[in-house]
This record gives C-alpha cells, sequence and structure tokens, in this order.
C-alpha cells in the first residue's frame, strides 16, 4: 500500500482527519483519547503506541496497518499496484470512499491469489510426449473454427481476429 509522504505520523494523521471532514474533538471522542492528547500526536509532540493508532484508524474508518506503517511500526510489504494509486490519487472520491474500493480491491486479488495457489498445487505439468495429452473433441474445434487457422502440417493453431 502507498502512502503519501509527510513528515510524521502526526501530520498523517490531522491530514486523514480533515480529509474525512471531522473535527479534532470528533476525532478524540471517537478514538477515546483526551483532546489534547490527539492535538499532541498531531503536532508530533507525542508518539502514539499501537493500540492508540488501532484506535485513531478506528475513528478515521481507515486501515490501522496504514497507520502501522506510516508510524514505521511495520514495514509496507507489497509496491503499490496501478488501480490502488489512482484511486488514493482521485480527487473526487471522499477517504472513507478510498478506503472503501481499496478494501474490496484487495479482497478480490486475495481470492485470486487463493485460487491461483489452489490451481498450482491441483496442477501438474504437462509436456508433448504425455501418453493422456489427447486431440480436442471435434465440437471443441468446430467452437474454435472462427478463432484458428490450420498451419502447414494441419493442426489447428491460434489466430487473432482484427474488427
Amino acid at each position: 500500500m502507498a502512502l503519501p509522504k509527510v513528515g510524521s505520523i502526526g501530520e498523517y494523521i490531522r491530514e486523514q482527519r480533515q480529509q474525512a471532514k471531522i473535527s479534532l474533538r470528533q476525532l478524540a471522542e471517537a478514538a477515546g483519547v483526551s483532546n489534547p492528547y490527539l492535538s499532541q500526536i498531531e503536532r508530533g509532540l507525542r508518539k502514539p503506541s499501537a493500540e492508540i493508532l488501532n484506535q485513531i484508524a478506528k475513528g478515521l474508518r481507515i486501515s490501522s496497518q496504514v497507520l502501522y506503517v506510516q508510524a514505521g511500526l511495520i514495514e509496507d510489504r507489497e509496491p503499490p499496484s496501478d488501480v490502488i494509486t489512482a484511486i488514493r490519487a482521485d480527487a473526487h472520491l471522499s477517504e472513507r470512499q478510498r478506503q472503501v474500493l481499496i478494501d474490496i480491491y484487495e479482497s478480490f486479488r486475495k481470492e485470486t491469489r487463493a485460487e491461483d495457489e489452489q490451481t498450482s498445487q491441483n496442477a501438474r505439468p504437462r509436456h508433448a510426449s504425455d501418453p493422456d495429452d489427447e486431440p480436442l473433441p471435434e465440437e471443441y474445434l468446430a467452437a474454435l473454427e472462427p478463432y484458428a487457422a490450420p498451419s502447414s502440417n494441419g493442426n489447428v493453431t491460434q489466430e487473432t481476429k482484427e474488427g
């Protein structure tokens, strides 16, 4: 997950709070911390614990992992995808909308990775010399015919159709 570069975790929290249009008092109440303490965090005078960061993330309705990375408590593991970068850059979305879109996108990616792992575990490499490597049935070949052309040796090869 790529994060915008800011000077400190406090600046980042203030920026997220302002984008979410939440007052300092509202966020302090939602996070269960005092107004002065949250103000000190935002000004860089105090360094919040992981537990406080988690409470602030809930108050901001953002991922606590984002705050942990920004605070340097954990490392950012994956380079950002172009999709996530585009979502974060869209000025027409609220912070909450951005986070929901990113969460949905990441859940799809996680699901796809799990499916890919399952497929790779069930698959075995196939070689041209495998005895069970049978040709496709005629009805499949007929369905593929508009997308294929015979080669010089009579086998069907893939051909792209231009529109």
